[in-house]
């Protein structure tokens, strides 16, 4: 009687698994390569900590630091470039030493071909390295069950405006 149950089971999750399998067709493979423009500092901050610091200045190495980000993201260097994207997330600072934040953030596209989609980031960030790395965990829309990684690289900071641009490059794999 057990044997009968598991060979059931077998055969509805290998009939599940091929009919999933048909429905998404071929996995492929995007590169993209976008900027973060990242303001956090002034009222058009794209970058707050939370609960804000009393000072009003972002310390991104005290530990337990928790922030949340809404960064527009280009298709270009330039901080008037087409946005596609929005960075919508959060990091925290989770080393001791305040070398290291714990990354959640979504890419969810607003216009281009990407429109409707979103790419899920996950991971430890080594914030003070010149290019960090984090995983893509998952995606929607054209990127339905991504799986990947994403590198960052900040290329231009300006203390005075408080505004960072960051290369992201990402490559992932979806259907």
């Amino acid at each position: 009687m057990a044997s009968n149950k598991i060979t059931f089971a077998s055969i509805l999750f290998l009939t599940i698994f091929t009919y999933s399998n048909a429905k998404l067709g071929h996995l492929k493979e995007t590169e993209l390569s976008v900027y973060y423009q990242d303001y956090s500092g002034s009222q058009n901050a794209t970058v707050i900590e939370i609960p804000g610091p009393s000072n009003g200045a972002l310390n991104f190495s005290r530990f337990g630091a928790m922030f949340c980000t809404d960064d527009p993201i280009t298709v270009g260097f330039e901080e008037g470039s087409a946005v596609i994207a929005r960075g919508r997330g959060l990091y925290v600072t989770s080393a001791l030493d305040g070398s290291n934040t714990h990354v959640m953030l979504s890419v969810v596209f607003i216009d281009g071909e990407y429109k409707g989609s979103t790419i899920e980031l996950y991971g430890s960030d080594k914030q003070f390295e010149k290019v960090r790395e984090v995983a893509v965990v998952g995606g929607t829309g054209k990127f339905r069950l991504a799986r990947g990684y994403a590198t960052f690289e900040t290329l231009y900071f300006d203390t005075g405006r408080s505004h960072a641009i960051i290369q992201s490059n990402m490559t992932i794999l979806h259907y």
